[in-house]
């Protein structure tokens, strides 16, 4: 048996000693993992704070946990009606990560001192502010603004573009010029600049049989850190010629810390996904790290010779839809979906030397394709310390919430 498969072996043994006494479905969260993942978040960031993404959590417990811990500040919100449940519930500096449309909730905001001074919200677009304050019925606070600069590589004169389809400020001038427009419009106060490398910090480099690939990949990511770095310097320098106040610079992601930390221009790093490190972060030349959030599904069929039935277990994430976006039979190693089924809504057949070892109602342990996402299918997650689930604490479904 190799190293990796002894560790595994014994941690399937821990998971299953922990919650022997309770019934799958379930989903857990090794406390263990958890910690050494935010330290290496830590370390990575170089000393520059680490705004934690709340998307990647989706649990008020784990928030305040990473939030206890040095090296981390702030949280990175999805929704406005997230932010503000979160504002209420007494987390500080809480930036809204995209642009809302939430009027009920902008109307809420500005009339409210705590909330209007805890969170911030995202803007690229004028028209965002004109249905702010159109949303404001009596409510005079003023609203912390931040604005996202586009990070998309466009690399031969514009004629390609790598990056997710997000802010329309690509430029440091249209950056300058919306910066401008927020300053002379009453009520707002521009705080903060936002950049996310989706493309960079998102994407495996290190695709496990796709070597050429993944050389591509490397190529591709290093040429758009480059001309992101010098153009995010150009847009902040010339945002701050118009607010010189400006309180942050958020840029990264959990695959792109280190080098985004290493930028002047950037003062705090965004990260959340690599607490967990669900199946998606597997592939990354800059950083391994632990699966600290896991849920298990019961055995409750045996068709045959080297198969098992669990009980649902269909949790697709989101994206493209492909077989990346699918949960992986973790524990016991060796279990595959059955390509007729994949992982279905009511059952999931498994096939593999390990499901003959398998009796009715054993557990297998899955990882799921995205981090927080998991955290929409569970109302609870079991902290587990060793050998022993030590506290069980809600999700934001279990306290009755599903922002999205």
């Amino acid at each position: 048996m190799t190293a990796r498969a002894a560790d595994h072996a014994a941690d399937r043994a821990r998971y299953d000693r922990a919650t022997a006494h309770l019934d799958a479905p379930l989903a857990l969260v090794d406390l263990a993992a958890f910690d050494a993942n935010a330290d290496d978040l830590v370390r990575r960031a170089g000393g520059k704070p680490i705004r934690v993404a709340s998307k990647s959590v989706r649990c008020r417990a784990l928030l305040e946990r990473v939030l206890a811990r040095e090296g981390f500040a702030g949280i990175m919100s999805f929704t406005l009606a997230e932010s503000l449940w979160l504002a209420r519930s007494g987390f500080d500096d809480v930036l809204l990560a995209y642009p809302s449309a939430d009027r009920a909730g902008f109307a809420e905001l500005t009339a409210d001192p705590r909330l209007a001074a805890a969170v911030t919200v995202m803007v690229d677009d004028p028209a965002q502010l004109r249905l702010i304050d159109e949303a404001r019925a009596d409510g005079a606070e003023e609203v912390r603004v931040c604005l996202e600069l586009d990070t998309s590589f466009r690399p031969l004169g514009g004629k390609v573009r790598i990056g997710a389809l997000r802010s329309p400020l690509h430029s440091p001038a249209q950056v300058a010029a919306l910066a401008r427009a927020i300053t002379r419009r009453p009520g707002f106060r521009l705080v903060g600049v936002m950049a996310y490398e989706g493309h960079v910090a998102g994407v495996g480099d290190a695709v496990e049989g796709h070597a050429a690939r993944s050389r591509a990949i490397r190529l591709m990511q290093a040429a758009a850190r480059k001309e992101l770095a010098e153009r995010r310097a150009r847009a902040i320098t010339a945002v701050r010629a118009v607010a010189p106040d400006l309180e942050f610079v958020n840029g990264g992601g959990t695959g792109s810390v280190q080098h985004t930390a290493a930028e002047r221009a950037v003062t705090e790093i965004a990260a959340g996904s690599g607490l967990f490190v669900p199946r998606l972060f597997d592939h990354y030349t800059s950083f391994n790290g632990r699966p600290a959030a896991l849920f298990a599904q019961p055995v409750v069929r045996r068709p045959g010779p080297g198969t098992v039935t669990v009980l649902g277990g269909g949790y697709p994430a989101s994206g493209v839809a492909g077989p990346d976006r699918s949960p992986v039979p973790y524990l016991p190693e060796g279990l595959r979906y059955d390509p007729q089924e994949g992982a279905g809504e009511v059952q999931t057949p498994l096939h593999g030397l390990a499901a003959d070892d398998l009796r009715i109602g054993d557990k297998v342990w899955f990882r799921h394709a995205k981090a927080g996402e998991l955290c929409e299918r569970f109302d609870a997650l079991l902290l587990v310390e060793g050998d022993r689930v030590t506290r069980s604490v809600p999700t934001y479904r279990g306290e009755g919430h599903t922002f999205l």
